[in-house]
């Protein structure tokens, strides 16, 4: 993998993931998550659909990035992304992230590119944004893919340790096994970097959007340790 995309991928990285926990906060609050057992199904099914529509942008604006497109290009982008993604929450929780890997990665990767694409879209969705970054920083659609997906289960995988005192060890165990499903929907998304953005795939997760109405709800009635 592309070093780029290595260093947006690390939790480290000042993007502003560290408060997001990817639905995990609700699940567990239903009481639906209580054992590491119970976290290889949700993994796994978040990324096999909010990852991979995150997977799928990320290698497209990396392929856009790496063409020079003119501008309006990352408009498209932006619809095609809000129309996939039909929960207002997550809409939002995906433009904080965003906004906050915008401020840090034109720092690291200054780029007329994304002077272009913050002209057009100021809170753009996190995955075209860090698509963008791999792809002006010399990364691949495969990179930023690689990236996008595996954060989409590293994160709620780190507030499952936060919020239910899970073993680390064991938690890293569980992503660490979902390498082989990472790599495919890494690979699937990298060959469709090139299509019209309307032609992109769209995959969804009605659960998800659903948990992510509840938690915004809840987030502004009582405490939260996570923004979604």
């Amino acid at each position: 993998m592309d070093l780029s995309a290595l260093i947006l991928a690390d939790s480290r990285f000042p993007g502003g993931g560290h408060v997001h926990s990817g639905g995990l906060e609700e699940v567990v609050a239903r009481k639906l998550i209580r054992h590491e057992r119970d976290l290889p199904g949700f993994l796994s099914g978040r990324l096999r659909t909010a990852g991979e529509l995150a997977a799928v942008f990320a290698a497209a604006s990396a392929h856009a990035a790496a063409r020079g497109v003119h501008k309006g290009h990352w408009r498209v982008l932006d619809v095609e992304l809000d129309a996939r993604t039909p929960s207002l929450a997550q809409r939002e929780a995906s433009r904080a992230q965003g906004r906050g890997t915008a401020r840090a990665g034109r720092i690291a990767w200054p780029s007329p590119v994304l002077d272009g694409l913050l002209a057009v879209t100021p809170r753009p969705h996190h995955p075209v944004m860090l698509g963008a970054l791999v792809g002006v920083a010399g990364g691949s659609p495969l990179d930023a893919a690689a990236a996008v997906a595996y954060l989409a289960v590293s994160g709620p995988a780190s507030a499952a340790v936060r919020l239910l005192g899970l073993d680390p060890f064991a938690v890293n165990g569980v992503v660490a096994r979902l390498s082989g499903e990472l790599r495919a929907v890494a690979e699937r998304a990298a060959a469709v970097a090139g299509d019209d953005p309307a032609a992109l795939p769209a995959p969804g997760s009605p659960a998800l959007d659903l948990l992510a109405e509840a938690h915004s709800r809840h987030h502004k009635e009582e405490v939260r340790l996570f923004a979604s």
